[in-house]
C-alpha cells in the first residue's frame, strides 16, 4: 500500500519487471490488480513475506533465489510506526525487528542475486524520524528500558541508515551501491496506530521545530511525491558508482546535528556505529555474512 504500492506501479510503468512482496496475499493481488489497472502489460508478480519472522524472509528469499536469474534494485519499502509495545514471532520489538532486522536478514540471503544484477543499488526506506534516536545498542529491544513508540521508531530509522552505511562497506567496491531516504511526511496506512490526537500532536511538533528552525513548516506531501525520492535514489544517473548516502526531496542530504526540518545526523552515519549494528544483527538473526 502506499509508498511501496506507488513505487511498484512507477517502476512497472517504466518497464521494469516488478516482484511485489507482501504480508498479505489478498491484499498484494488487489495491489497487483491497481498497478496493472494503470499500465495494462506490467510485469509484475507477488511473493509472500512477513519481515516480522526470520522463517518467513528464510523461505521468501529462497523462493525468489529459484524463481528468478538476478535482481537489478532491492527496495527495503516495509515498515510499522508507533505500535503499541509488542515483539516479532521472534521476540524482537516489533519496529526493530520488522523495519531493521526483517530487511537486515533479506537482504544479506538475496545478495547472490543482486550480485548478478546490472548496476545494482538497494534503497532503504528511513525518515526524518531518524532525528528522534540513535541505536541503543545495549536495549534494542525495551527490555530494560521504558517503552515508548517513538524512541522506538525512532531507532529503527537510524538502524536503516547505518545499514546502508554497512552494505556500501562491504560492497560498493564490488559495484553494489546502497543508499537510505526520507519521503517526506505523508499521510499513509503507516500512522494506522496513532488516534486522531497522536497525530494532531506529531504536525504540531513539527510546526514547532520549524519555527525554532526559523523555518516554514513543510506540508505533507501527496504519495507520489514521497514515492518519487525513492524512484529518484533507485535509478537516478547523478548517483552513479556512490554509495551509502542519504537523500531526502530527490536529492543529496547533507549531515547536520542541528536543523530540525531536514539533514542527516552525525550518528547515523557513524561508520563505527554502523559495524556494531552490522555484529549485532547478526548475532540477532543467528547468522553471519562474510563479504
Amino acid at each position: 500500500a502506499g509508498l511501496g504500492l506507488e513505487t511498484a506501479a512507477v517502476l512497472a510503468e517504466r518497464g521494469a519487471r516488478v516482484v511485489v512482496a507482501v504480508r498479505d496475499l489478498g491484499k498484494g493481488e488487489a495491489a497487483v490488480g491497481e498497478i496493472r489497472r494503470r499500465t495494462s502489460n506490467a510485469d509484475v508478480a507477488l511473493q509472500q513475506l512477513d519481515l516480522s519472522s526470520l522463517a518467513s524472509v528464510r523461505t521468501a528469499a529462497d523462493e525468489l533465489r529459484a524463481a528468478y536469474p538476478r535482481i537489478d534494485l532491492l527496495i527495503n519499502n516495509a515498515g510499522v510506526m508507533y505500535p503499541p509495545k509488542q515483539t516479532t514471532a521472534d521476540g524482537f520489538e516489533l519496529q526493530f525487528g520488522t523495519n531493521h532486522l526483517g530487511h537486515f536478514l533479506l537482504t544479506n540471503l538475496l545478495l547472490s542475486l543482486i550480485e548478478k544484477g546490472e548496476e545494482p543499488r538497494i534503497v532503504n526506506l528511513s525518515s526524518r524520524g531518524h532525528h528522534i534516536t540513535g541505536v541503543d545498542f545495549d536495549d534494542p529491544n525495551f527490555d530494560s528500558r521504558t517503552y515508548d513508540p517513538w524512541l522506538a521508531y525512532g531507532q529503527s530509522k537510524t538502524a536503516n541508515i547505518l545499514f546502508a552505511v554497512g552494505l556500501e562497506r562491504r560492497l560498493g567496491d564490488r559495484g553494489i551501491h546502497a543508499y537510505s531516504l526520507h519521503p517526506g511526511g505523508i499521510h499513509t496506512n503507516l500512522g494506522r496506530h496513532m488516534s486522531e490526537g497522536e497525530t494532531a500532536a506529531l504536525i504540531e511538533r513539527i510546526r514547532k521545530a520549524a519555527e525554532e528552525s526559523g523555518e516554514e513548516p513543510q506540508p505533507f506531501k501527496t504519495i507520489p511525491q514521497g514515492a518519487a525520492t525513492t524512484c529518484w535514489v533507485a535509478t537516478s544517473d547523478e548517483l552513479t558508482g556512490r554509495g551509502g548516502l542519504y537523500c531526502e526531496d530527490c536529492h543529496v542530504a547533507e549531515q547536520d546535528d542541528e536543523d530540525a526540518m531536514g539533514g542527516v545526523r552525525s550518528y547515523a552515519v557513524d561508520s563505527a556505529k554502523a559495524e556494531q549494528l552490522w555484529t549485532m544483527s547478526e548475532r540477532m538473526v543467528g547468522e553471519t555474512f562474510a563479504y
